[in-house]
């Protein structure tokens, strides 16, 4: 389990993560929602370790940073390696030797071609391989279905609910909040750095509508008035 203690960062002097309280259980997918800005990826940075913060993140099987796979929103690709390159690369750092990158090749991916020359939806099937490859015990997606097809969305919720039997600890963000319903067992909203609510999978609803009221409602009535 990670537990999360009164986390905060800032930048300069801005605040963007204001106290911060909560807990990721192994066997489940829990899913952070939540405008842009509202501070999601700087909380997964946290957790990840790429980011100082102050506050306590404790995880009780081991050293947190040596367990979590994370997939950032955009992918990042050294210039002139390969989809092939890129997957030996990590699973090096891991320590994990596989003989035949093809048959762990879940989106048919040109492996042999260069990463940097991939479209967006392919930079992110390819870092998201890389990252199920290490054989990590958590995993952090960042906006895992933004920018790929309808069919990859379909593949990749089922990695999600694998990953989940698998007893592992999964969390991630997404714009398309269908996409957290489907595949969530809890949700958190995270609005301007604080959790203004949670919901196990029962009460989804009350979030949606939570975050309609607070934002969409706004947004539409301003632009006809």
């Amino acid at each position: 389990m990670i537990e999360v203690k009164n986390l905060h960062k800032k930048y300069a002097n801005t605040e963007v993560l204001k106290g911060i309280s909560l807990e990721f259980k192994s066997g489940e997918i829990v899913g952070v929602v939540g405008e842009n800005g509202a501070g999601k990826t700087t909380f997964f940075k946290c957790l990840t370790g790429l980011e100082n913060f102050e506050g306590e993140i404790n995880y009780n099987s081991g050293i947190l940073k040596n367990e979590i796979g994370f997939l950032s929103s955009e992918p990042y690709f050294l210039s002139k390696i390969t989809g092939k390159e890129y997957l030996q690369l990590l699973c090096t750092a891991r320590g994990i030797n596989i003989k035949d990158f093809e048959e762990k090749n879940i989106f048919d991916l040109p492996l042999n071609k260069y990463a940097e020359n991939y479209s967006t939806g392919m930079k992110k099937k390819l870092a998201l391989t890389a990252t199920l490859l290490q054989n990590n015990n958590i995993f952090i997606f960042d906006e895992p279905f933004n920018g790929v097809d309808i069919q990859s969305n379909v593949l990749i919720k089922e990695v999600l609910l694998k990953l989940k039997s698998l007893n592992k600890i999964v969390i991630l963000s997404s714009h398309i909040f269908s996409t957290l319903t489907e595949t969530c067992d809890k949700l958190y909203h995270l609005k301007n750095g604080v959790i203004i609510n949670s919901a196990t999978k029962e009460n989804f609803a009350t979030i949606e509508e939570s975050m309609k009221e607070q934002t969409l409602s706004k947004k539409i009535d301003s632009l006809f008035n």
